[in-house]
């Protein structure tokens, strides 16, 4: 009875807003967690499964040869969290970052390895034996021992190249930095993505959170080109832009000034008060680009009843030909800590942290991290 009082409230509540002249949001009312999208260019509405739960958890059984120790180690002991995810092969492959138990406390110190969990269904997922990504005695390895690879974004090229995008992080400052693989197996590093831009400005300064901007082609999310340029959205707790010319060497945007210029910012009184922070691959659209982030609330200046420090999902709308152009933005989450498992784990304030998002089967997969913790994911229906 109670949910068909909310159902029919709700059904109130939109012919009220018709009948005033007002646009009424677009809802999933199946049960009591609705997922919202406000605005029509917005990717959505994202449903979770029923009964929803997480689709990859830790596993303290699996052990990794670890190129730093020498030793054995359960290299997924602690958490898997903070997706990205690509189709190959007909299959959905998720990349995911584990933690090693190394007995503290603190988040950030712990070592991270990325995983790879595979579905055929977009409902069951395997996971592999071993990471796929890790921090090895390589020419990285002072930017990567022993805090190691974290939060990966992925997109494909043109050309079937993968283009990874993830954190390193050395124990004292993460760092965005790039590698690519034909196959999801074998990697090249190419290091800090601003290494040695302007003789290393950016390097020694926290940067992370790369989202390189799609379209769908064929049915698949690839890399898009605007206007002579590929583009990525990254950092936290602003959003700045970047740019390239072959996914590889990158330039940051700067203001005339030469000072970097964030194009999406943190508002008092929403739910983006704290921070933001570039979530998955952002798509190329017939409304402009869509940029699906993650927010920060700070309940003092933000919204009141959803806490301090929860970290729900927003999204932001660009210009197709000036990426940096901001033309709308969502004025709630679309995705927000509800169930348990989004609320227990490392991080107890809650977390639905948007990785990873592919086109699959004529549904949208969004892939997304709870709790610094494990693994959920959401999906809505293309027309």
């Amino acid at each position: 009875m109670d949910i068909l009082k909310k159902r029919l409230a709700i059904l109130l509540f939109l012919l009220v807003l018709t009948a005033c002249g007002v646009k009424p949001t677009v809802a999933d009312t199946k049960g009591d967690k609705a997922l919202l999208v406000d605005k029509a260019w917005m990717l959505g509405p994202f449903e979770r499964p029923e009964n929803a739960k997480p689709i990859i958890q830790s596993n303290p059984a699996i052990v990794f040869k670890d190129p730093m120790s020498g030793a054995d180690v359960a290299w997924q002991s602690k958490a898997t969290f903070n997706p990205a995810a690509v189709v190959k092969g007909k299959k959905i492959h998720v990349l995911y970052r584990a933690e090693q138990d190394r007995n503290v406390d603190s988040i950030g110190g712990h070592t991270s390895r990325i995983g790879l969990a595979i579905s055929k269904d977009g409902v069951n997922y395997q996971t592999e034996e071993a990471p796929i990504f890790y921090p090895d005695n390589d020419d990285q390895k002072k930017y990567e021992w022993i805090g190691g690879t974290e939060d990966p974004r992925i997109v494909e090229s043109d050309d079937g190249t993968y283009i990874l995008t993830y954190t390193q992080w050395n124990g004292k400052i993460p760092r965005l930095a790039l590698a690519t693989s034909p196959d999801l197996k074998k990697w090249t590093k190419h290091g800090p993505v601003f290494e040695d831009y302007k003789d290393g400005k950016y390097n020694e300064r926290e940067t992370k959170s790369g989202a390189i901007v799609t379209e769908l082609k064929d049915g698949k999310l690839v890399a898009a080109k605007i206007n002579g340029n590929y583009y990525m959205y990254y950092g936290v707790p602003h959003i700045w832009l970047a740019s390239s010319t072959e996914l590889i060497n990158w330039v940051p945007v700067e203001d005339y000034a030469g000072n970097l210029a964030p194009v999406l910012n943190p508002r008092p009184g929403y739910f983006d008060s704290w921070l933001v922070e570039a979530g998955p691959p952002p798509v190329l659209t017939d409304d402009g680009i869509v940029v699906l982030y993650n927010a920060g609330n700070s309940s003092n200046i933000g919204v009141k009843d959803l806490g301090n420090r929860v970290y729900t999902s927003g999204q932001a709308l660009f210009s197709a030909t000036e990426p940096w152009k901001l033309i709308d933005r969502s004025e709630t989450p679309f995705l927000k800590p509800e169930l348990p498992f989004e609320k227990s784990g490392q991080y107890k304030d809650g977390t639905t942290f948007v990785e990873g998002l592919v086109y699959f089967d004529g549904k949208w997969y969004l892939f997304y991290g709870t709790a610094d913790s494990m693994v959920g994911v959401a999906t809505a229906t293309v027309d």
